[in-house]
């Protein structure tokens, strides 16, 4: 019962997350083999691309993968918020928007905010990437930020009166309620 309390509570927070329901019904070793194979399925598409020599279309398939990850047809449209293919395909197209990505989920996770942390990173992404890998960098950096960001201001539902506050919370905090839901 605890724990359906708690998602209930996600969800009127406009948060749901797949990563802690499956950890919480299968355990650690599901959850870690579905995380690999989410930063594998971003990878495969820009590894086939840069295997064939196209750079570019590498860069592009790599936002491709987030989009099909945030906007899914088998989840009727619902979806993530793109992490994990994010990583994977920035670790073949350009390598240091992986860090990038971690070390902000990792800052902000230190400092009690994980997605303000993401979301610096996913704005640094383009920049950073156009200074080390050029066009090709910049191209990947837009492709997978894009996605990234729309995902946080739409979400998976509607918003909810106040809509101002509640896209704020979006943007900033990747949730509906700027007070995340404490769960058990």
């Amino acid at each position: 019962m605890p724990a359906q309390r708690a998602e209930e509570r996600q969800e009127q927070a406009g948060r749901h997350h797949a990563g802690t329901s499956l950890y919480r019904v299968a355990g650690f070793g599901p959850l870690a083999a579905a995380g690999v194979l989410d930063v594998a399925k971003g990878a495969a598409g820009p590894g086939l691309a840069l295997a064939a020599g196209h750079p570019a279309l590498a860069a592009v398939a790599g936002g491709a993968a987030v989009v099909g990850h945030n906007w899914s047809p088998f989840l009727r449209g619902a979806g993530g918020r793109g992490i994990s293919p994010a990583l994977g395909a920035l670790l073949v197209v350009a390598w240091p928007g992986t860090v990038m990505l971690l070390v902000g989920m990792i800052l902000g996770k230190v400092f009690g905010e994980t997605a303000v942390g993401a979301l610096v990173a996913e704005v640094a992404l383009t920049p950073v990437l156009a200074v080390t890998h050029g066009a090709v960098g910049a191209l990947a950096g837009i492709s997978i930020a894009i996605p990234m960001l729309v995902k946080r201001v739409v979400g998976n539902a509607p918003a909810k009166p106040p809509r101002r506050r509640t896209y704020r919370n979006r943007i900033l905090y990747d949730r509906d309620d700027r007070i995340a839901s404490q769960t058990p």
